[in-house]
Order: C-alpha cells, then structure tokens, then sequence
C-alpha cells in the first residue's frame, strides 16, 4: 500500500469513496498474482520470541517461506493458498496476534523503534502505544476506521514524526518541553498531538495520551461522516468538513482532556507555527550495534528489499531469545531491532547475521534501496523489479543521500516519505527521476535496465546527493 503524501498535492480534490478500504489483513487475505497474502499489524513493531516464531511456521508450512517487512513495521505472509484463512487465524490467535478479530485491521500504531534502547530519554511512547493498542481492541466504534488509518507516536527524536500520520503525538521530555528535564518513563512530560497536515499542535498530559489519540480518531469518523465523501484519512476530508486542531480540542474537552493550543513551536514562523515539521528530519536507525543504558546493546538490522526468509527470520528470533531480552522489533525502514544483548555477545552475533544476508552496516550496497512487489507476485507490475534492484546492487547505491526505490508501476507501493530517486517501471525500461514534495513534475525518457545504474547515479548528483 503506497503511503499517503505528506501533503497533498496543490489543487487536487480528495477522493470519493464509495466502498470500505480493501486493506488486507490477517483474516482478510488479498489476491495476489502469487497465491493470497496476509498482512499481520504489529502495533510499534513489538513481537514476542514465541510470536515470531509463529510467523515463522506459517510462512513455512503455508506460505512462499518468506516474511516481508512493510512501512509500518507491519509483517506480510505471501503465497498463501486458497482455503488456509481458518488454519493461519489459529496459529495467530493461539500465539497472541489476533487480540481482537474485529480490530485488527486498525491496529496501525507506529512507534519510534529505539525508544528506550539508546541513550535518548523522553517520555514512554511505547507505554502510550499499549495503552493506545489495548483502547483500540476494547472500543465497539473503532472498527469503522480504515485499516490505512494511521497512529503516530514519536518519542522527541523526530524520526516518525513525518511519516503520515493521521494521528500523530510527539512526546515532550518534560512539562516545560525543556530536554534537561528528560527523565525515562512517561510521567515525565506529556505530548503535541497533530491531525493530518494542520500545523498547529494541542499539548496533551502523559497520562491522557492514549485516550487523546482516541478521541481525536473519533473526531475523524464524525467529520468523515458529515464530509459524505467516505473518506478513509485525515487528507481525504473535503475542505468543508476539513479536522482541525480547533475542532479536535473541542472534541478533547468535551471529553474531559485538558488540550493546550499550541501557534508556535520550534523555530517555526506564522500563526500555526511549523508543525510536524519542526520535529522531523533526525535519522532514523542505521545497522549496527545501537548502545544503550547499563551497558546493553541492540542490534539494528534491514531486511534486503524489504524480504527475509524464514532461515533469516529464524536466526534473528534465536537471536532475541537466547542472547537478547526474548523480544523484537519491526521498524518502518524495513528492519528489525533485537534488544538487550551484552557487549560481548553483540558484535559476534551481528557477524552471525550478517552472513546470513542481511544488512548489518550502513555501507553494504544494499542499505536504502527499496522495491514493490512487482512480478510474478503483482499482475499491476510491468517488470520483475526486485531481480532488476538486485542485479544493479554493486554498480550503485543511496550513499548518505536520497533513497532509492524501484516500482513497477504508478502506484509505487511502498515508496519511502519525502523525497527518493524513484525508479519506475514503464514497459520501455525504467524512468529514473527524483520523487517527493519538492521534485519536478517533468518525464525523463526511460532508460534500459542496463543503464538504470548510470541514471540513478546522475540523477542523485543533479540532485546534491551523490
């Protein structure tokens, strides 16, 4: 599913939707051109050992024996056959992955992954997300959200911030929003909460953030209703019954919650300050060792292209629970955390899985490329571009530079936030240009697979990121 712009486009009017989203799920399995594909939510990305060893044996005993990792951290089975719905809900369900049937489609809550592992301290979002997750499940209306209806919540870093979220809270590290004040836990400072792409922000308390976030998704589903347009997100309202922050602390009132408007955080100018882009722009996490407090460590590893198979899969699970804390962690860069080993067994086990083909540091040629689908699996691809990325993989990379992501057509599923060197597939070779909020609308003429590397490394440079 391609993630909505930051911002929408300029003139463009939202959408009608006359149906519900067709999001597949874990219980709703999609069509594919490869057989069917469940998608399994994740809420911030968290599984247990026990969890993903569950997924696991279900990409093996009835899917293609691969999980692939998705920009929501979320986790998709692929190559599932006809008929095996009820048998792959029992083994969700029997190992805690299917809390609430009805919700679990809704259940899109991103995290920042390095809450709490490295020596950053701001409040606890990922208490908030429990909190959050468990309202969810426990609310009778919340299943008419969409399953692309999206819950952000930041820690402070600003790495989540701008990923497009229809519900977005940055947590501050202390009343006064003074980081001097940051101390670990959530009683330590409350939150911004945003909607859609309004700049300006509401101060929420710690303590009522999940219900915050709650309400404020309520909030959509009565602007939605009165917009008539059956919007699925935040952008998609009309601009008559567009959900403000105005309306939203209204709603926050009424409901009891203290929400203090915000006009002007950051360095932002203008009566609605800067918004959620005043807390973007931090990296996000590269592979490696990540240091963290009392000497532990986690290891930060990427998927190539988004794919792991099950021996990988395997691997980082033993991984967690016979060196780390017995958990993991899915980011929405395609990657996995595995927390809480010692300094001496971090560097030999990041060794282990780096021979197993995944990527363990920021240099490997295959960090920041990303791909769709694309054939055999998705009869929309023109071209099989994930046997195309790989084959360029050595004559080209991202560098420190802008993304790259390859798709086999418009839809670009999966295509990363802001700006990337966007690799289309047009059926006369691949049209290589820069994609984003700021890039030009003009068509470069496509190019054969064989110079795709060649245009990716000008098109970057004519961009200032070699």
């Amino acid at each position: 599913m391609p993630p909505s712009p930051s911002i929408p486009p300029q003139g463009v009017e939202p959408p009608i939707r006359d149906r519900g989203d067709a999001c597949p799920g874990a219980l709703r399995l999609h069509p594919a051109a490869d057989g069917r594909l469940a998608r399994v939510r994740l809420p911030s990305g968290d599984l247990t050992a026990r969890q993903a060893t569950a997924l696991a044996d279900a990409a093996e005993r009835l899917g293609d024996g691969h999980l692939s990792l998705t920009s929501r951290g979320n986790a998709e089975l692929r190559g599932l056959p006809d008929g095996c719905g009820q048998e792959l809900a029992d083994a969700l369900r029997a190992a805690g992955l299917l809390p609430a049937e009805r919700h679990e489609r809704i259940r899109n809550i991103l995290t920042s992954p390095l809450a709490g592992l490295d020596h950053h301290a701001p409040a606890d979002v990922r208490l908030w997300a429990r909190q959050l997750d468990a309202a969810l499940c426990a609310s009778a209306w919340t299943p008419a959200l969409s399953g692309r209806f999206l819950f952000v919540l930041d820690d402070g870093r600003g790495d989540v911030a701008a990923l497009g979220g229809d519900v977005t809270l940055v947590a501050e590290s202390g009343a006064t929003g003074d980081p001097r004040a940051a101390v670990a836990g959530a009683a330590c400072g409350g939150a911004l909460l945003y909607v859609g792409d309004d700049p300006a922000a509401l101060r929420i308390a710690g303590n009522d953030v999940p219900r915050a976030a709650l309400t404020a998704a309520a909030a959509f589903l009565a602007a939605a209703e009165a917009g008539g347009t059956g919007a699925w997100r935040v952008r998609e309202l009309p601009a008559t019954h567009a959900l403000t922050a105005h309306d939203t602390a209204a709603r926050l009132r009424a409901a009891g919650i203290e929400a203090e408007y915000v006009t002007d955080y950051g360095d932002g100018a203008g009566p609605a300050g800067p918004g959620l882009a005043a807390h973007a722009g931090t990296p996000v996490p590269v592979p490696g060792i990540v240091e963290g407090p009392g000497g532990r460590r986690a290891l930060s590893v990427l998927a190539p292209l988004g794919r792991l198979t099950v021996a990988q899969w395997r691997l980082l699970t033993a991984v967690a629970a016979t060196d780390g804390t017995g958990e993991l962690r899915t980011t929405p860069w395609r990657g996995v955390l595995v927390p809480g080993l010692s300094d001496a067994t971090a560097a030999p086990r990041l060794r282990e899985l780096a021979a197993a083909g995944l990527i363990t540091a920021p240099d490997s040629p295959w960090h920041r490329i990303g791909a769709c689908t694309g054939r055999p699996g998705c009869a929309k691809s023109r071209a099989d571009v994930r046997a195309d990325a790989a084959a360029a993989i050595g004559t080209t990379a991202a560098g420190p530079g802008l993304p790259v992501h390859w798709s086999g057509c418009e839809r670009r599923c999966g295509h990363p936030h802001g700006t990337w060197v966007d690799v289309l597939a047009t059926g006369e070779g691949y049209r290589v240009s820069v994609a984003g909020p700021e890039a030009a609308t003009s068509a470069p003429v496509p190019v054969p697979v064989l110079q795709v590397p060649t245009a990716i490394a000008a098109t970057a440079a004519a961009a200032g990121t070699p």
